[in-house]
């Protein structure tokens, strides 16, 4: 079965990633792709869902399966195939914009060509409103086009690993469980040999998966977390002084929470205060 939908490549537009094709190969064993350097200048990526195919990169051959998904920079050369006796069951989009190769080299996408996919079903979905919006409306909403084409990219970019890594499943085995427990502790004292001892890791990999699942480090998650709750205690809790809300949030210094409050929401917490209280009253 083959569905796809191709799209014209604009030259002149506004938007940061438009798609140029989307498709979905299933039960067919004589898919077969073979392009010489230089032929498509787009960016593409693969994912399989079920199945088994093959990439080729620099004359070795790799196996894929349920999970894995191959990258692709413009005018690379391309060279993969689905498996005869087990035929994958692949989803691609070919994509392009003028600041996609900064944005993700930045993110060390230019490092690796093979990837595993920690979260499929949040990609197959993002993918399938791609694919239905390009069916059905083809490029007459380019805003709607482009955001969902950008969904799809941060799918992908927030929950692969490079296939290299022998190790690949411990962002979700070590890391995602421990999110919800560390938010509702995030107001305690934070200790980082806890944290570790609790996914069964030195302090030093802790941090290190920990900043690959969540793209921040584990003090900058509770930073986050404690000053949402500032956030909604300020609002809530009329009558508690920010002396007891900076306590409350785990800063015996008002002076520091004040300092970090600002840094990150751009205002004290008073004046977030004031400014929502005003126009409670309009």
């Amino acid at each position: 079965m083959l569905r796809q939908y191709l799209l014209p490549t604009l030259n002149d537009h506004e938007y940061m990633v438009l798609p140029e094709s989307i498709g979905w190969y299933r039960d067919s064993p004589e898919h077969e792709v073979d392009r010489k350097v230089g032929t498509l200048n787009n960016f593409s990526i693969h994912f399989v869902l079920s199945g088994s195919g093959f990439v080729e990169i620099e004359g070795k051959q790799f196996s894929l399966k349920r999970g894995d998904a191959f990258l692709y920079f413009p005018m690379q050369e391309q060279r993969y195939y689905s498996s005869k006796n087990d035929p994958w069951d692949i989803r691609w989009v070919h994509f392009y914009g003028s600041i996609l190769n900064q944005f993700l080299s930045e993110r060390g996408f230019h490092r690796y060509s093979l990837w595993n996919v920690q979260h499929i079903r949040p990609l197959e979905e993002a993918h399938e409103q791609l694919l239905i919006e390009a069916e059905k409306n083809s490029f007459l909403h380019l805003s709607r086009l482009s955001t969902l084409t950008y969904t799809f990219l941060m799918e992908f970019i927030t929950s692969t690993v490079p296939r290299t890594s022998d190790r690949r499943q411990e962002l979700d085995d070590r890391i995602h469980p421990l999110l919800p427990l560390m938010q509702r502790k995030a107001c305690e004292p934070f200790e980082l040999d806890y944290w570790a001892e609790q996914a069964g890791v030195s302090t030093y990999y802790f941090c290190r998966l920990f900043k690959r699942a969540t793209q921040m480090t584990p003090m900058a998650f509770i930073t986050l977390c404690r000053l949402q709750m500032s956030k909604q205690w300020l609002l809530d809790n009329k009558e508690m002084t920010i002396k007891e809300i900076a306590l409350k949030a785990g800063y015996p210094s008002i002076s520091y929470f004040n300092k970090r409050f600002l840094e990150q929401e751009g205002k004290t917490p008073t004046e977030y205060r004031q400014l929502f209280h005003h126009k409670t009253i309009e």
